[in-house]
C-alpha cells in the first residue's frame, strides 16, 4: 500500500467546485464562537460539496487567519454569508422551501442513523454555540431535531466533529438516493 500525493487525488479547482453539482444542505452556525471550528466546519463543507454556510450572530466571518488555518482555503470555495439573526436565516430559509435540522438533544430528537432524507427536499442543518448549544428559539423554529448517539460518560460532542459525522451520515444517505 502506497500512500497517494496530493497530485492524484483529483482535486477540484475552486472553479470546478463552483460550479459542479452540490449536496443540497445548508450549514447553519448559531453563535459559534471558536474560529477553528468555523474554519473545520468550512473544510467539510468543501468536503462533501455542500451549497453553502450562513454564520449568524457572534461567528466570526473570513477573512481571518484563525479560520484559515483550519479551513485550509475552504473559505474560497465554499459559498458563504453572514445573517445577524439566526431566526432571520431559519425564516428566510424555510420561505425557500428547506427542510431544517437542528443538530441537538432534545425531546423527541430522531437519532442521526434513523433520519431519513428524502431526494425532493433540501435541508439546513443547524449547529450551535460550543456551551450553550442551539438556541430554543432556533430548536422551535426546526422541522427535526437531530442527535448523534454517544455512549460514553460525555454525551457531548466538538461542533467540528458533529459537523463531520452529520455532513457525511446525510451526504451519504442524499448520494444513496441517486
Amino acid at each position: 500500500m502506497r500512500k497517494l500525493k496530493n497530485s492524484e487525488l483529483n482535486r477540484l479547482s475552486i472553479d470546478e467546485f463552483k460550479t459542479s453539482g452540490k449536496t443540497p444542505i445548508i450549514v447553519v452556525l448559531d453563535n459559534v464562537r471558536s474560529l477553528n471550528n468555523i474554519g473545520s466546519v468550512f473544510r467539510s463543507s468543501d468536503a462533501f460539496l455542500i451549497e453553502k454556510i450562513i454564520l449568524c450572530g457572534i461567528t466570526a466571518k473570513p477573512p481571518h487567519k484563525d479560520i484559515h488555518k483550519t479551513a485550509l482555503g475552504a473559505t474560497e470555495s465554499v459559498d458563504w454569508e453572514y445573517i445577524e439573526n439566526t431566526s432571520t436565516a431559519i425564516a428566510k430559509l424555510k420561505e425557500l422551501g428547506y427542510t431544517i435540522l437542528s443538530i441537538e438533544q432534545t425531546e423527541n430528537a430522531i437519532m442521526l442513523q434513523d433520519f431519513t432524507v428524502d431526494d425532493s427536499k433540501k435541508y439546513v442543518i443547524v449547529f450551535g454555540n460550543e456551551v450553550k448549544g442551539i438556541q430554543q428559539e432556533i430548536v422551535n423554529l426546526s422541522d427535526y431535531s437531530i442527535e448523534i448517539p454517544q455512549y460514553g460518560t460525555k454525551h457531548s460532542l466538538n461542533i467540528s466533529v458533529s459537523a463531520g459525522i452529520v455532513l457525511w451520515e446525510l451526504f451519504r444517505k442524499i448520494k444513496s438516493l441517486l
